[in-house]
């Protein structure tokens, strides 16, 4: 399981939301390398507060716009 973020994460979220966000990123890296299948089933029931998880598969050529996005994403 890999993390990866905007590199623009600190402008696209402010305020509060950021400071939550920035607060999960470490421990979501910790928990993948401890109990990956736990953290996978957790985030893809995101929902909560700033963060909404939406699938899209594996194939990005469906979603063009999700390919354009994260090929600009940085690893944590």
């Amino acid at each position: 399981m890999h993390f990866r973020v905007s590199p623009k994460l600190q402008q696209i979220v402010r305020g509060d939301d950021l400071e939550y966000i920035l607060s999960l990123l470490p421990d979501f890296v910790i928990r993948s390398k401890q109990q990956p299948a736990a953290l996978f089933r957790q985030l893809c029931s995101l929902g909560v507060g700033p963060l909404v998880v939406h699938e899209v598969g594996t194939k990005f050529t469906e979603h063009p716009g999700v390919a354009e996005l994260s090929s600009q994403f940085v690893d944590l």
